[in-house]
């Protein structure tokens, strides 16, 4: 059982391959700051940042593997997955 999870959070490092099918779209309008995108986010990929002195999630696409868990985790429905018209 040694070595199993070799270096956890590494995917930051990877970038996305064109494989990708769903990229989440987040609506600033409806986005209550609660920040729990971007705790439940499995590639760290998802940061909040200041946006009119009131923090708001950033993905950034080139790590985000669109699985959708920030979508589900959202309780205001602020984050909506599209299909990624760049594959």
């Amino acid at each position: 059982m040694k070595n199993i999870i070799v270096n956890p959070n590494s995917i930051t490092i990877n970038k996305t391959g064109s494989w990708r099918v769903f990229k989440p779209k987040t609506n600033f309008k409806k986005c209550v700051s609660c920040g729990m995108c971007a705790k439940i986010c499995p590639e760290n990929c998802i940061k909040m940042i200041k946006k009119s002195s009131i923090l708001k999630p950033k993905t950034d696409y080139n790590y985000c593997k669109g699985c959708g868990m920030c979508a589900v985790e959202c309780r205001v429905h602020a984050i909506e997955m599209r299909i990624d018209k760049d594959i």
